[in-house]
């Protein structure tokens, strides 16, 4: 069984900025400018720079009620 590398299923708690930039399909510079300069909600984790998937759910539906 040498040379096989387990996948992991399982779903992460908190989202990395690059995973948000793949989800917005934006970069991750301009992930950056959202959380200090529009408010998307975010967490230091040791260096990294982290965000619940809720709250990005939460902040990008409360985003679009504002700007519809």
């Amino acid at each position: 069984m040498a040379g096989h590398k387990k996948v992991s299923t399982v779903q992460p708690v908190l989202l990395s900025v690059a995973d948000v930039a793949i989800q917005l399909g934006v970069c991750r510079q301009t992930v950056y400018t959202l959380i200090y300069k529009h408010g998307l909600p975010s967490m230091l984790v040791g260096r990294m720079r982290k965000v619940h998937p809720d709250s990005l759910n939460g902040w990008l539906k409360e985003r679009e009620r504002l700007l519809a």
